[in-house]
């Protein structure tokens, strides 16, 4: 039969429409397997394992399916005789409209993607919320971070102490060190200590929060490291703190 006069599930008899058994129990097995979380894909594959097609030579597709569960007739509208309960159908839109428009991401967990550089598993939502509430709570936590630019000062430094010794003295070649070395410091103590305490003030006065806030992610940290045991999150002044899953 190419073109179904019935529903999948009914028939015409003597003029009067009635259950065909064995296509009713399939119209239940969809309703029930979708209300219980399986996919139109899922129950697409189960349904071509089976006999019984929609469609006379035709595989079962999702198109088939969603035509099913979205057919007011199966609880005994229009004349027909009832295969489900009006809950069930009821529940089953709910859940396709639920699927169809998935909740809308919020700012704070568009930030935290980004500074993930990736789509975040569930959990880090948590542990960066724990992690920046640890420093709310105590922002003298903020310190300091020692940075590449602390680790060229000291190159710096023993590459002055050399042209120093050395006899006779290239002014010039000491010159210019000293003048690296005073930018470099300059460098090091300016970025590390501005962003540090720009991060307290920021932090002082709030709030714990329950769940990321996007202005203070955007303002405060620079990325966020998820690996299978720990969350590394690095903030404005280089500074690193990481929370480990409990076991």
């Amino acid at each position: 039969m190419g073109n179904r006069k019935q529903p999948f599930g009914y028939r015409m008899t003597l003029g009067e429409i009635t259950i065909l058994p064995e296509e009713a129990d399939l119209v239940r097995f969809i309703f029930q397997g979708y209300s219980t979380g399986a996919t139109l894909g899922e129950l697409t594959k189960a349904l071509c394992r089976q006999e019984i097609p929609y469609y006379a030579g035709r595989t079962w597709n999702k198109n088939m399916v969603s035509r099913i569960l979205e057919d007011d007739r199966y609880i005994g509208e229009k004349g027909y005789p009832a295969l489900i309960e009006p809950e069930q159908l009821r529940a089953v839109a709910k859940k396709r409209m639920a699927r169809a428009c998935p909740p809308q991401k919020t700012p704070a967990q568009k930030a935290l993607r980004r500074l993930c550089g990736a789509p975040p598993p569930a959990r880090v939502e948590k542990l960066v919320t724990d992690l920046l509430n640890e420093l709310i709570r105590c922002p003298d936590r903020v310190r300091p971070a020692a940075s590449q630019a602390a680790a060229a000062c000291g190159k710096t430094r023993e590459e002055l102490t050399s042209a120093l010794e050395r006899q006779p003295i290239d002014e010039d070649n000491a010159r210019a060190l000293l003048l690296q070395l005073a930018a470099e410091q300059y460098d090091t103590i300016g970025n590390t200590e501005y962003e540090t305490v720009r991060l307290r003030r920021l932090l002082t006065g709030r709030m714990p929060m329950t769940e990321p806030d996007a202005e203070l992610l955007q303002s405060a940290v620079s990325k966020v490291r998820v690996t299978n045991k720990c969350v590394t999150v690095t903030l404005k002044n280089g500074q690193v703190i990481e929370r480990r899953d409990e076991p």
